[in-house]
């Protein structure tokens, strides 16, 4: 708690899924001085509304978790602009900070920059060892320019960034808007609105076969602060739960949780997406001691609870 007591702390997606967590947990450390700006507010592809919030904020440490993210239907009709908006805030924030003399960065890439075939588990070395799935391949890639950018402004000018690749997230306050939201928020409003209609049947992406490792957003959270203390070098540091879980098991795990006994159809029309991840996470818990905490199934629990009494009045009030 001592490091955070006198730090000002800027979180860009500070109000989203997993950025209200990370400011959460800031001012449970002690954080007195948080900045969280808003997208309505600053517009953090634009330079001078950059410097105008650097000004503002008047950070020593910046936490960049703002994107433009969604699931692969998402993925696929926005790559245009999932490349361009992501690269850009990166981009330039990285540089608006270096020249105000911020003291440390926090970068926050995906596990979509990891090439489409890599060896599970995922190992940082392989990072750059081919080409991103295709589907999420503009996402991916424009996160990982940041780490590029991270390492060569260290060399350059001793600027203090780190750059953490975390894997699939899920939780309370995810997005359930099924035309946005990724596959865990997907099949908990499918399953629910299945019980509640009296469906018996719901329909999923692809044949299942595709693999996943998923991490409950408290602990990611937790890893990022963590990370944000101890850490201070520009490698790229995983940041996962250490599973793999097949999709078709996960929707499984999912009927039961929520009471859904009809039956799963799989559109095969519809693309798999990476065929495995898991990460290798043993980088992480050695460098700054994190391990992830929360089970799939606790976590898919909570989730599915705070979706039944919070998320689903939310939807229906947009």
């Amino acid at each position: 708690m001592g490091f955070w007591s006198n730090r000002s702390v800027m979180v860009t997606g500070g109000a989203g899924f997993l950025g209200s967590y990370v400011v959460e947990k800031l001012k449970t450390l002690g954080c007195p001085r948080i900045f969280a700006p808003r997208s309505r507010d600053h517009d953090l592809r634009d330079r001078q509304a950059i410097r105008r919030c650097l000004d503002q904020a008047r950070a020593d440490l910046i936490i960049h978790l703002a994107a433009v993210v969604g699931g692969i239907g998402a993925n696929r009709r926005n790559p245009g602009r999932f490349f361009y908006d992501n690269l850009v805030m990166g981009v330039e924030l990285i540089e608006a900070s270096r020249l105000g003399g911020v003291e440390k960065f926090v970068a926050i890439g995906t596990v979509c920059a990891y090439p489409k075939f890599t060896p599970v588990p995922f190992r940082e070395e392989d990072l750059w060892n081919g080409y991103p799935e295709e589907t999420n391949a503009p996402y991916g890639l424009a996160k990982k320019m940041l780490l590029v950018q991270s390492q060569s402004y260290r060399e350059e000018y001793g600027f203090n960034s780190i750059f953490l690749l975390p894997v699939n997230l899920y939780g309370p306050r995810d997005h359930f808007d099924l035309e946005a939201s990724h596959v865990i928020p997907a099949l908990i409003r499918k399953c629910t609105e299945a019980v509640e209609s009296g469906a018996r049947e719901i329909t999923c992406w692809g044949d299942g076969s595709a693999t996943r490792e998923f991490l409950y957003v408290e602990d990611c959270a937790d890893a990022i602060l963590m990370a944000a203390e101890q850490h201070n070098d520009s490698s790229p540091i995983n940041i996962g739960a250490g599973f793999e879980i097949s999709i078709r098991e996960l929707v499984q795990k999912i009927a039961a949780f929520t009471g859904f006994t009809g039956s799963v159809q799989w559109d095969h029309s519809k693309p798999n997406g990476q065929p495995r991840r898991r990460l290798e996470t043993s980088r992480a818990e050695l460098l700054f001691g994190f391990k992830a905490k929360t089970s799939l199934d606790d976590g898919l629990k909570k989730t599915i609870e705070w979706y039944r009494h919070v998320g689903r009045t939310t939807l229906q009030r947009v």
